[in-house]
C-alpha cells in the first residue's frame, strides 16, 4: 500500500518537530481533509509556530474553535465554514480561479512548505487514491519540503485520482475516524420553485455541472423525468449520484468520456462515498480536465448551475462578499459559466432565492455598491428566482432591468423600477 511501511498511529505522531517558523501548510479541502492531521495542528498549542494555513472549502469543525497563536489563514474564498474565520478576522482572501490554483503551486507563486493529504489505500497492483478531491493539494505536494498522508480506509479508491508514482510522501499517518460527510441540503417551497424553473430550462442530453448546497440539490431532484444527461463538473453529490442510479444521467451524449461521470471532488454522505468506491463509472480528475475551458467546449448542451449572493439590475452577479462580509468566492463558477454560456445548447444558470434576511432584503439588486461582481455582465446568462427565469442573454441594459424586476419579490419591484429609472442605466422608454 506504502512502498512496504505502515501508517503509524496519530497518537504517536510529531506534527510539532516537522514545523518550522513561516511554514505555509497545505491542507486537503471539502470531504478530502485530513481531519486527524487538521484536528492535531488545531490543538497542539506547540505546533502553532508562526505559520500561515492555506484552506479550501471546509466543512469540518476543525478550525471552528480557538486558534493557536501565530496560525494565520488564506483561502480562495470564504465557503461553507471558513466563513467564521473571516467573521472573526483571521482569514486573508485571495480571490482567485480554482482552476488556476495548482498552477500557482506549481510555479512557487503559492508556498507550499508542509501538506496534509487524505487518501485512501492502495493495495497490492494499486497505489494509494486521493479519493475525495483531485485539485491543488497535489502540486502543492509536489514543491513541499514535508508530505503527510493521513491513510483512511473509509476514503473511497477512485479511478482517476491514484497517486503518482513520482509523488513523496514522507509520513504515512493512521485516520482515527471517517471523512467529512455532508447531510442533505434541506428543500422547502423556494428551493423546490427555483429547481421547476431550472428544470425548465435544461434540455434533454445536456451535460450537467453544479455546486453544492440547496438549490443545486433541488435542481438536479427536478431533473428524474429527463433522459440522456451527462455530468461534468466540479463535484458531485448525492443528488448526482441519484441521477446516475436512476438512469437519467447515463453520460451517452456528453459529447467526451461516454458513460462516465466526471468530476473534481465528491462531497456527501457515506452511501455516495461507497458507491463511488472502485466505481469505473466515476472519474475524479484535476481541475486542468474538469475545468479547463478547452474540454468544456467539447461537452454537448453543457448547463452550469449555480448560486449567487446578489444579482443587480445591469446583469452583474456577485457570488462572493455582501457588507465587506467574506460569504463566498470565485471558485469554478466563472469557467463553467462562461464554458456553459458560449455552448451549443447549453444554458449558465444563476439561482437564488428573492431575498435575504427573513424576506427583509431583496437579492435583486439596483446596483452592487460596492461588492464585486464575481460574473461580468457580458458572461451573465439566465438567473432564477422562485418568481421566475430572467433571460439575459444579448438583452439591453434596460430589458434585463425590466426581466430582473420582473422575478424580484413583489414588494420590491416598484422600488427597483423606479430606482433604475432614475439611473444613467434608464434611460429608455421602459414604463
Amino acid at each position: 500500500m506504502t512502498g512496504g511501511s505502515s501508517p503509524v498511529d496519530a497518537r504517536d505522531f510529531d506534527l510539532r518537530g516537522l514545523l518550522r517558523a513561516d511554514d505555509w501548510i497545505v491542507c486537503g479541502q471539502a470531504a478530502a481533509e485530513p481531519l486527524t492531521l487538521t484536528r492535531r495542528l488545531m490543538a497542539d498549542d506547540g505546533a502553532a509556530l508562526p505559520s500561515t494555513v492555506f484552506l479550501g472549502t471546509t466543512l469540518s469543525a476543525s478550525f471552528d474553535g480557538p486558534v493557536p497563536q501565530g496560525l494565520r489563514f488564506v483561502s480562495y474564498g470564504a465557503m461553507a465554514r471558513t466563513c467564521g474565520l473571516a467573521d472573526r478576522g483571521l482569514l486573508e482572501v485571495l480571490p482567485e480561479r480554482y482552476a488556476l490554483l495548482a498552477g500557482l503551486f506549481t510555479e512557487g507563486t503559492l508556498r507550499a512548505d508542509v501538506v496534509l493529504l487524505q487518501v485512501a489505500p492502495g493495495g497490492a497492483h494499486r497505489p494509494p487514491s486521493l479519493g475525495l478531491a483531485n485539485d491543488y493539494t497535489l502540486a502543492a505536494a509536489r514543491r513541499a519540503r514535508v508530505v503527510i498522508a493521513e491513510v483512511n480506509p473509509a476514503v473511497p479508491w477512485t479511478h482517476g485520482a491514484a497517486l503518482p508514482d513520482d509523488l513523496r510522501v514522507d509520513h504515512w499517518v493512521a485516520a482515527d475516524g471517517p471523512p467529512v460527510e455532508l447531510a442533505p441540503a434541506r428543500s422547502g417551497p423556494v428551493e423546490q420553485a427555483i429547481a421547476r424553473h431550472v428544470a425548465a430550462a435544461i434540455p434533454e442530453g445536456a451535460t450537467l455541472q453544479t455546486g453544492i448546497g440547496s438549490l443545486p440539490d433541488a435542481a438536479l431532484a427536478e431533473l428524474g423525468g429527463h433522459r440522456d444527461l451527462g455530468i461534468h463538473s466540479g463535484v458531485l453529490g448525492d443528488a448526482g449520484a441519484r441521477l446516475v442510479r436512476a438512469g437519467a444521467a447515463n453520460n451517452s451524449r456528453k459529447g467526451i468520456d461516454a458513460g462516465i461521470s466526471v468530476t473534481n471532488t465528491v462531497i456527501g454522505s457515506a452511501e455516495l462515498y461507497r458507491w463511488v468506491d472502485d466505481n469505473r463509472a466515476v472519474e475524479v480528475r484535476p481541475a486542468c480536465y474538469t475545468h479547463a475551458a478547452e474540454v468544456m467546449a467539447r461537452l454537448h448542451r453543457l448547463c452550469a448551475i449555480n448560486g449567487a449572493l446578489e444579482v443587480d439590475l445591469s446583469g452583474q452577479v456577485n457570488c462572493e462578499a455582501i457588507g465587506g462580509r467574506q460569504r463566498g468566492g470565485v471558485g469554478g463558477l466563472l469557467d463553467f459559466a462562461r464554458a456553459a454560456r458560449q455552448s451549443p445548447g447549453g444554458r449558465a444558470i444563476t439561482v437564488l432565492p428573492a431575498t435575504a434576511d427573513g424576506g427583509r432584503r431583496s437579492r435583486i439588486v439596483l446596483d452592487l455598491a460596492g461588492n464585486p461582481a464575481t460574473i461580468g455582465r457580458a458572461d451573465v446568462d439566465l438567473v432564477v428566482t422562485e418568481f421566475g427565469a430572467a433571460d439575459l442573454r444579448h438583452a439591453t441594459l434596460d430589458q434585463r432591468a425590466e426581466r430582473l424586476v420582473a422575478i424580484a419579490a413583489p414588494e420590491f419591484r416598484e422600488t427597483l423600477a423606479r430606482g433604475w429609472r432614475a439611473s444613467i442605466g434608464g434611460r429608455s422608454a421602459w414604463h
